[in-house]
């Protein structure tokens, strides 16, 4: 009994130090006076979190919205993994931490710039020590790849995506779901093929358990 207190309270503690954690993040202003728009860090979390999904930084609408992959690449990541909307938020299962938190601007074609270099190192590594229970992390893009994978990414993504029996079973790698990478994608049919069958599989072994 005194055992099962003391887990309990461990437990609680942890909870009130993530809460702690994303309030201080959801706060950040580091960036502020570099950007041209007002900070808003986007990401879900939770403790009890068996899959996280590693992208790349908010875009305009998901910017507007506070709400992570609320646009058409959302659609085709939650094709991806075969789950509807209701699975892909619930943040007690699914989290959601992008390689930056806010979204970076655009560049002078219109296109999102890349994810700010601050947020890694002020709050990745705190962010997943705060989720013990993950045990798959979609790498979404290669600014994930090479921060999660490290010397064991290659040096292109195409290179790193066929790499990614590799990296079973606690990292997937995939390139970004945007509509910008359909001819990658028609390039490759040997992703459609062969990861996301593995993928869909591994989510719904993990969101079953």
């Amino acid at each position: 009994m005194i055992g099962g207190a003391a887990l309990i309270e461990d437990d609680l503690l942890s909870s009130a130090n993530l809460t702690r954690l994303l309030k201080d993040i959801r706060a950040c202003r580091v960036c502020a006076e570099s950007m041209p728009h007002e900070p808003r860090p986007v990401l879900r979390a939770h403790r009890s979190a068996v899959i996280c999904i590693a992208g790349q930084a908010p875009g305009t609408r998901v910017h507007n919205t506070g709400v992570p992959f609320n646009d058409p690449s959302g659609d085709r990541l939650r094709d991806w993994m075969s789950i509807d909307r209701e699975t892909f938020y619930d943040q007690r299962r699914i989290a959601i931490v992008p390689m930056g938190f806010c979204f970076p601007g655009l560049d002078e074609k219109g296109g999102d710039l890349p994810p700010r270099k601050e947020c890694p190192p002020q709050w990745r590594s705190a962010v997943f020590e705060q989720l013990p229970n993950v045990r798959l992390t979609l790498l979404v893009g290669g600014y994930a790849q090479k921060w999660h994978l490290g010397s064991d990414a290659k040096k292109s993504l195409t290179a790193t995506v066929e790499s990614w029996r590799d990296y079973r079973p606690n990292f997937i790698p995939t390139p970004h779901p945007s509509w910008r990478n359909n001819h990658w994608l028609r390039k490759n049919p040997w992703f459609d093929e062969e990861v996301l069958p593995y993928l869909r599989r591994r989510v719904r072994d993990l969101l079953r358990g």
